[in-house]
């Protein structure tokens, strides 16, 4: 039981009562939630929305935040088609393109924020235009549609009636991203700068390094995303990731990512990601329309930073000085 000790102990636990309180209540009040239909739908969604969510938690734990990753899913998905469609090269190359894509993005504003010194705000706000400019430009804002059976099958067909081939890579870069942040001391290194850059500068931390490499990771995991988003609608348009970004702060943020950086884990990551699938899933098939849907949405991402604010608040002590970290 070493894992959920430590996810616990990291301050999971409220996030995983609340996860347990949503599917309990949807159990009661939905009758079609618990079927295995919907819940393999909760699973597709959230291999997008979570594969973004993890690149956010590096960035927001390096004390960043990166509002560009949802155009870049965009940007990424129709590279994928117009090099795939377009330029006729093979499938498994223009996947390749389409993360690299996502990466020099996440350079992009890692280089503004670490080496031009630009708020992290103004940076990702920057790529964010950028990306969606990009986006329309390659085929003019036309869609680009009808992939290879294959390449849909890595989201539709499912191993044992339950694993498709997104939602286990989704699983697998949990498992990297756990083992980087919590067995590595790059992913030390990562708190120490979120905690305090000119701390662990005086450390002899690399901080424009760090911080360059948190937004490399938020860049590749938005192109990732872009390509399983592709397989999952058999389609790349440029408006794909419209508001994704929201809902990768979202599940960062509920699982207890700190907004004030230093603070963060990825099985919290991967229980707001639960989170807001079954919540989303849950609006839907009670009929709620997507605008209330954002609304609820933000009210969470609202009630999630109150807490972490009462939190850091707790952890001061009376002469201002932070109490040492229990995780």
């Amino acid at each position: 039981m070493v894992f959920p000790r430590r996810w616990l102990e990291a301050g999971v636990h409220g996030p995983l009562v609340a996860l347990i309180a949503l599917v309990g209540v949807l159990c009661l009040t939905t009758p079609g939630f618990l079927t295995l239909g919907n819940l393999l739908n909760v699973l597709s969604q959230i291999a997008v929305w979570g594969i973004l969510a993890l690149g956010m938690t590096f960035v927001i734990i390096s004390g960043g935040i990166d509002l560009s990753v949802g155009f870049v899913l965009s940007l990424a998905t129709m590279v994928l088609g117009w090099s795939a469609k377009t330029l006729g090269l093979p499938m498994g190359t223009a996947m390749v393109l389409a993360v690299l894509t996502g990466s020099s993005c996440g350079l992009a504003s890692g280089l503004l924020v670490a080496r031009a010194g630009l708020p992290a705000f103004i940076a990702t706000l920057a790529m964010y235009y950028v990306s969606k400019g990009l986006a329309h430009l390659l085929t003019g804002g036309s869609q680009i549609v009808d992939y290879p059976d294959w390449f849909l099958a890595y989201s539709y067909h499912h191993y044992f009636g339950v694993v498709s081939v997104t939602t286990a890579l989704f699983i697998v870069l949990i498992v990297a991203c756990w083992i980087f942040l919590a067995k590595r001391q790059p992913g030390r290194d990562l708190y120490a700068v979120g905690g305090s850059a000119d701390v662990a500068r005086l450390a002899g931390i690399r901080v424009a390094l760090v911080t360059t490499g948190a937004y490399v990771i938020s860049g590749t995991m938005a192109g990732v995303a872009g390509v399983v988003y592709a397989s999952r609608v058999n389609a790349s348009t440029p408006l794909a990731g419209a508001g994704y970004e929201l809902n990768a702060i979202a599940i960062a943020v509920i699982g207890g990512a700190s907004l004030g950086g230093g603070a963060g884990t990825i099985g919290g990551t991967v229980i707001g990601a639960l989170f807001v699938g079954c919540l989303m899933n849950g609006l839907n098939l009670h009929g709620v329309s997507p605008h209330m849907q954002t609304v609820t949405i933000g009210l969470a991402i609202g009630i999630a930073a109150c807490l972490d604010m009462l939190n850091r608040r707790r952890r001061v002590e009376p002469g201002g000085r932070d109490r040492p970290s229990e995780a």
